[in-house]
């Protein structure tokens, strides 16, 4: 008798598993799913183009209703369709609606909840968060009767909200608690050249800035947005995209074991042994995870575990981004701002605006940041990873892996 497996969540963490789990072991489990929006599985990271109106919601699917039909995996999905206990005594999930699954191993894949700065007027009509598709069909639909906004968090996702609602029409100010943007992946001259290339396409940017206080109208309309410093700056809409807060209170509930998120052991397992979780929602040896590539790690060992060949173990390595901010290319690995101890090799070029820098501790890279041109990044990621010893290379680094390369085999002797 098949064995029955529950999925909380039809993000793209939960969506990666199911196709993985298509492809190892098709058979083995009678699979449900729960997801708390009305759609199949679609490209999170598509949001932006999205509201860029640079594609359609059908043209970022990952998985349509279709999909789960021919695979004959049960989707429940929809606000209604939410879960909203888990009873692990007699082992079964229960939605909003009343709708209840029973469980053998059960997934929790519930995502992330949009961080919302707790200050006075965070409930005004116009503030709202860049998560999903629903926002963005609020945000498309404010362009065309509002006329400026604000977006709080110069993070990638900020940034691309900020975008979307300029090449819609809108007056757009970028508000930053830090001095650079993408504070996380560029250290400060990559970052002024990025503030200086989106200043030049509309952008406004104020930095350093923290928020005190959005003020509404009396119809609950935001109105102005008030720092600080005593400074304010009108408004119609206030984007906040100041980072996510993994989502675990449905865990909570259920007595799983929690910190920051849903703590989980190399396999992915909960405190419970029917339960695993992955995703954003997770806590792993003390992080967490808000980009993709981990997240399919995840799923990748899940899966493995799963199917039930071998067991793989989920490890946390640095994480490279590859960024492309509206076609401006952006790459960051390790600790790109160095220690007292690091060594900078850099490389510059004002007119292409180019610029590159690697931090070098012990002989070894542990870090790189790139700004305009990244197609060597994979190679320095690779470095960074093997811990390679740089001796034989070192001169020839910042010219890529071409030369590198040749350069190791000259002093092999191979010419």
């Amino acid at each position: 008798m098949k064995a029955n497996l529950v999925l909380i969540g039809n993000g793209m963490a939960g969506a990666k598993l199911l196709e993985e789990l298509m492809k190892s072991c098709p058979e083995q489990y009678n699979i449900t799913v729960f997801g708390n929006e009305p759609y199949g599985n679609y490209n999170r990271i598509m949001l932006s183009p999205l509201l860029a109106g640079e594609k359609s919601l059908t043209e970022i699917m990952i998985f349509d209703r279709q999909w789960y039909q021919d695979n004959g995996i049960t989707l429940h999905a929809g606000e209604e369709k939410a879960v909203v206990e888990i009873n692990r005594i007699h082992k079964t999930v229960i939605a909003k609606d009343g709708t209840q699954a029973p469980y053998d191993k059960l997934i929790i894949a519930t995502g992330s909840k949009p961080f919302i700065l707790p200050i006075e007027g965070n409930q005004l009509n116009g503030v709202m968060s860049f998560r999903d598709i629903s926002d963005v069909e609020k945000m498309i639909s404010a362009t065309k009767t509002k006329r400026k906004a604000v977006v709080i968090g110069a993070g990638l996702l900020g940034l691309e909200a900020a975008m979307g609602l300029s090449g819609r029409g809108m007056d757009v100010t970028v508000v930053h608690n830090n001095a650079v943007p993408l504070n996380r992946q560029l250290d400060q001259e990559a970052g002024q050249l990025l503030t200086e290339e989106l200043s030049s396409r509309g952008l406004s940017f104020k930095m350093n800035a923290n928020t005190k206080a959005i003020l509404g109208n009396p119809q609950g309309d935001v109105t102005s947005i008030v720092f600080e410093d005593g400074s304010a700056l009108e408004t119609d809409l206030v984007i906040m995209a100041i980072g996510i807060r993994p989502n675990i209170q449905l865990a909570q509930e259920a007595g799983i074991y929690c910190e920051k998120g849903i703590v989980v052991s190399d396999t992915l397992q909960t405190y419970d042994p029917s339960i695993y979780a992955l995703g954003e929602c997770i806590q792993h040896r003390g992080g967490t995870f808000g980009l993709v590539a981990p997240l399919y790690d995840q799923a990748n060992v899940l899966a493995n575990h799963f199917s039930e060949h071998g067991v793989a173990q989920f490890q946390s390595l640095p994480t490279a981004t590859k960024l492309k901010v509206t076609g401006i290319n952006l790459f960051s690995v390790g600790n790109f701002l160095g220690t007292e101890k690091s060594e900078f090799l850099y490389y510059r070029d004002k007119q292409k605006q180019i610029y590159k820098k690697l931090v070098i501790e012990n002989n070894r890279i542990i870090g790189a940041v790139m700004y305009g041109e990244t197609a060597e990044g994979s190679f320095y990621n690779e470095l960074l990873d093997n811990k390679t010893d740089l001796t034989e290379i070192r001169p020839y680094l910042m010219f890529g892996r071409a030369l590198c390369e040749e350069q190791a085999k000259f002093q092999q002797g191979e010419h």
